[in-house]
């Protein structure tokens, strides 16, 4: 697990935006440049109206011109790393070849790392993408 990784999903995590769940996400990517971008959870009302941390983290990779992610981080106040939904698996593997690692972690600090391919295994082909 990378530091820098963990710090920016930590510090990230506290400015979530969870006032319905009480369930506060924080996640970073690294760019293929190894900048590190990252995101947190932002609900809505309508609860499938709101925003991942994974894809929060995504929009800024994708914002600052980036287009290939190398690693990704997700923290959670939960009793067990949590994993990312099904969107965000595939927001992931859009983005990222499928050995990139994936840690998920608690804010105890259990955590536990698989690769994309691992996550979503069937993921849509994108090999008519050019990286």
């Amino acid at each position: 697990m990378s530091d820098d990784l963990l710090h920016a999903a930590r510090e990230v995590r506290e400015n979530a935006y969870a006032p319905y769940s009480h369930f506060k996400v924080g996640a970073a990517v690294r760019g293929a440049s190894g900048t590190v971008y990252a995101g947190c959870n932002v609900e809505n009302v309508s609860y499938p109206e709101g925003t991942c941390a994974e894809a929060g983290a995504i929009a800024a990779l994708i914002a600052a011109g980036e287009t290939e992610l190398t690693e990704a981080l997700v923290i959670a106040d939960a009793p067990h790393p949590v994993s990312p939904c099904g969107g965000c698996r595939q927001k992931l593997a859009e983005f990222a070849r499928h050995d990139v690692p994936v840690t998920m972690t608690t804010t105890s600090g259990d955590s536990m790392t698989v690769t994309i391919g691992d996550l979503l295994p069937a993921a849509f082909d994108q090999s008519h993408m050019d990286r």
